[in-house]
Order: structure tokens, then sequence, then C-alpha cells
């Protein structure tokens, strides 16, 4: 057992992310270890209720490095209890898009992504707070994807054909939100399918949605996506192009409160969060620190 007080490494692994040919991450974690000389210790989440008070307990002995095993949702609820703290994030890829991994460009190969959390480099990035009680420190939208992550949750699917597989379903229930937008002291109308609020630049599927975006600059962007085709949508899911210009609106705030004639779909970092009118967002600056590939001019991320 590992010496809670002078704890390294701290693993706490998500069982259930991931499709049906998921990595065998504990496996890997311990083989890994053989070479290396180093203090870890490997906890399981259970999916339960409990997950957060016992994570907190996990945290107590503050570790130097809390590796996330599992998708965006694992690293989301792991990020809230590190912020503003001297632990740092490290990632590995285990959920079915990983998002924040590529957003970080942390490989899928197992090795390369442990070799970047024993020898990567701190870097702090900014996350979002969103109606005063939650994060997001990747992607969280409004309208048509949202609607699309609680489908794909519901019907239990996984991995980018999953997402494509329902596509077509959401794609014919698509409506216009009345959009009413205060930020940089101006207050805009807009009528779209889905407003993007974006601390990252990509989807976990690869497609770009916010091509200016740093996890870094202090400020993130709304993209409001005014226009949407069912070609547009495939690509969002399935490949790696960025948007149209000419279907997207993009603004750079510190802050945004976003308010909906009616109530629609909402989704934090992947998580689907119910329907909501109103949205209150504002940047936290360099509060979150994260391990990153040592070489920055590999990486196309922003950082």
């Amino acid at each position: 057992m590992p010496d809670n007080k002078s704890l390294e490494l701290l693993f706490i692994i998500n069982p259930s992310s991931g499709g049906k040919n998921k990595t065998d991450w504990k496996e890997e974690i311990n083989k890994y270890s053989k070479t290396k000389h180093c203090n870890f210790k490997i906890y399981e989440l259970t999916g339960g209720d409990n997950d957060k008070s016992e994570l907190k307990k996990q945290l107590s002995c503050k570790p130097k490095k809390v590796v996330a095993v599992g998708g965006d949702g694992t690293i989301k609820m792991i990020a809230e209890e590190l912020m503003h703290t001297e632990m740092v994030l490290g990632i590995l890829p285990a959920g079915s898009a990983n998002g924040m991994a590529k957003e970080l460009n942390i490989p899928h190969d197992a090795e390369e992504a442990l070799d970047i959390v024993l020898n990567g480099k701190e870097e702090k990035i900014d996350v979002l707070k969103i109606n005063g009680n939650s994060t997001s420190i990747h992607l969280s939208d409004v309208g048509l994807n949202a609607l699309l992550v609680n489908y794909f949750d519901k019907e239990n699917r996984r991995g980018m054909w999953g997402y494509a597989k329902v596509a077509f379903r959401v794609f014919m229930k698509k409506r216009i939100m009345r959009l009413d937008i205060k930020l940089n002291g101006e207050r805009i109308l807009r009528a779209a399918y889905m407003v993007v609020l974006a601390n990252a630049k990509k989807y976990g599927t690869g497609a770009e949605i916010n091509p200016e975006g740093s996890l870094t600059d202090g400020k993130f962007e709304v993209v409001i996506v005014r226009k949407l085709t069912l070609l547009q949508l495939f690509r969002m899911l399935i490949s790696h192009k960025p948007f149209n210009p000419d279907c997207i609106e993009i603004i750079q705030t510190e802050k945004a409160v976003i308010n909906t004639r009616e109530k629609n779909h909402f989704q934090v970092d992947g998580e689907y969060c119910g329907k909501t009118s109103a949205v209150t967002v504002e940047i936290v600056p360099a509060s979150l620190k994260v391990l990153v590939p040592p070489d920055k001019n590999k990486q196309n991320n922003g950082i």
C-alpha cells in the first residue's frame, strides 16, 4: 500500500466509461508501474450517488497528481475538486469520445498517455462557471446537440457511430430557439438551433466548432449556430472538419447571460442537464492545473 502522506499518483477509474472494446486501464496502469518507481494508488468509481463524497475522501491525502481515467464527465467531476489547489489533473482517455483529451493532445495509446502522466508539463487552464454551481472545462451547449446527448444516454449507445445512429432522429426534431444574450455590455437577439459555450475548440468527435478557442486566454466563446443541415450535423458527429463559417457566429467574452423564450435541452461537458431557459456563464481564469505533452511544438490546442 502507498504511503498516503507522500502519494504521487492517484488514478480515479470510471469502469463504465468507453465502448465494448475498451482498454483495461487497471491492468495497463499496473503493468506500466512495474518499470517505474512511483508511489501510486488506484480507486474505482461505482457509479453510485456517493461517488463525489468518496472522491473527496480519496483526495484528502492531497496527492501530487490526480489522473482521471474516463470520459469528459469523469474529468469534469474530478476537475471540480481540483480547482484552485496544488493538485494536478492528468487524463487517460477512457471515454467514448474523449473531447478534453483530444483538446490537450493526449494520445489514446495507453503507454504514451501514461508517459504524459509521469513526465508531462503542467499548464494552468481556464474553467467556466455555469449558473454559479457547476463547471465546464470543455464544451457545453443549449439546443440540438444537448438533445442528441440526451438520446445517446437514454439508448446507452457508445462511440461515434452510436451518435450517428440517433443524428437523423434529432435532426427531425430540430427547432429554432429565440435567444436573448447579454455579453460585453450589449444585448443581442438571435434565432438559432443551438448555442455553444466554448472553452475549447472541438467536440470529442473531432468536429471543430470554435477555431480560435484557447484554454488559457482568460476568455470563452459563445458560438451561435444559425443554420444546420443534416450534412452539417453528420459532419459535427463524424468528421474533423470545422463548421461552415457562414452557419455560425462567434463572440468572445468573459461573461454571458443567455435566455430563451422556451425551455431547451442543456448539456455540460457531455453530461445532460435537463431543460433550461436561462444560463449564466463566467470564466474562471487559470484555475486548474493539467498535464499536457512536454513538447508544446507538437500541440495544436491553443495552450
